[in-house]
């Protein structure tokens, strides 16, 4: 323990191996029943609720924490593992802040059980995300279309573009609608004026 000593607080609780080698086999068979559907992870994790000191129970407890630590020593060792992380969640937030400016009414929550209501403000919002990233991608090819910015902007620059911002949207101004126009960016204008 002296070896690491800065992670020894988070190393307090062993995994238990013979809780593992002695249940392994009733393991084994419920992770079967799941992966070969004969029956749902709920009905089998409903079945350890009711005794969760189940020694099968257990056993799935401690593997899990064996794959959390060897995931966590992995993350510490690999530095290319912790970017794709990084980089990963960096787009999920942005994303959810996406979301919360498109999806602005009642804090971004859903705020009901019936299942049409959330099935279609789901397929609203997936809309408007597809909408937001279409015009934002042809903003940003509009802009990246000037040889001045092309010249300007590096490798590393051009890896950090994203198609999730939202500064030009404005979800509670005024919105006014020409049927008869299209939006004139780039391509899209020739596109559209052909069609």
């Amino acid at each position: 323990m002296a070896r690491y000593a800065n992670p020894a607080p988070a190393m307090t609780w062993p995994v238990r191996w013979d809780i593992i080698a002695a249940n392994y086999d009733q393991v084994v068979k419920y992770a079967t029943a799941i992966r070969t559907r004969t029956a749902s992870t709920e009905a089998i994790l409903s079945r350890f609720t009711r005794t969760a000191s189940h020694p099968a129970y257990q056993a799935m407890l401690e593997i899990g924490r064996a794959a959390r630590t060897t995931f966590v020593a992995r993350y510490l060792y690999d530095r290319d593992l912790q970017r794709k992380i990084e980089e990963g969640l960096n787009v999920v937030e942005a994303w959810n802040r996406t979301n919360s400016v498109i999806c602005y009414g009642r804090g971004g929550e859903i705020s009901t059980n019936r299942r049409d209501k959330v099935e279609m403000t789901t397929l609203c919002l997936r809309i408007l995300q597809a909408l937001l990233v279409m015009v934002n991608v042809l903003m940003l090819q509009d802009v990246l279309a000037d040889p001045e910015w092309a010249a300007l902007l590096t490798p590393v620059d051009r890896r950090g573009l994203t198609p999730l911002f939202w500064l030009h949207v404005l979800p509670h101004g005024e919105v006014r609608l020409d049927l008869s126009a299209r939006l004139g960016i780039g391509s899209f204008a020739t596109l559209g004026a052909g069609a």
